[in-house]
């Protein structure tokens, strides 16, 4: 890593070069762990974690030596991942009316990558947010409305995002 913050374009080659050493063999485990930890605790470093973690990544994501790192800035990450679920599912939407299914099912996988970190985070914080996204996408307001108008969602993605959060919450609530 290297000295200071990193922004959003070197935090994006600094986690995949982590990636690819972790993917080798070259990065011991607890080095990763501390790289990812060092990463994600600024908002760019984080952006730039997730967006190779989420779309690129190795289909082990090892999240046993990711969970830990994630789990020591939770207020910039679980805001970070429950955008990204948010965004995946309603890219995936688009996708699909264009009938562009190979897009659709790489949308698919960032969601579902992204679920499966809130859910194994089991931290209050997620629940708090993916409460509000949901209170944001079916009532027009609340704390997320800024940003799902910013992305300009419509109704149907907004539907979808609010069926995301009510299974992921489910899936807190049920464990």
């Amino acid at each position: 890593m290297t000295s200071g913050p990193l922004n959003f374009e070197q935090a994006l080659e600094t986690s995949q070069d982590l990636l690819d050493q972790w993917s080798s063999g070259a990065l011991p485990p607890g080095e990763f762990t501390r790289a990812i930890a060092e990463l994600v605790a600024t908002e760019p470093g984080a952006r730039g974690f997730f967006v190779n973690y989420l779309t690129d990544g190795p289909e082990n994501q090892n999240p046993e030596l990711v969970l830990p790192a994630l789990r020591q800035a939770p207020e910039v990450i679980v805001p970070l991942l429950v955008k990204n679920l948010a965004m995946s599912r309603a890219m995936a939407v688009i996708h699909r009316r264009q009938g562009d299914a190979n897009q659709a099912a790489q949308s698919d996988r960032v969601c579902w990558r992204s679920q499966a970190l809130l859910e194994a985070l089991r931290l209050p914080l997620v629940s708090t947010h993916l409460q509000a996204l949901f209170e944001s996408a079916t009532s027009g307001q609340g704390s997320y409305q800024d940003f799902l108008d910013r992305w300009g969602y419509d109704q149907g993605q907004r539907e979808c995002i609010a069926h995301v959060c009510t299974r992921v919450l489910g899936h807190l609530s049920a464990s």
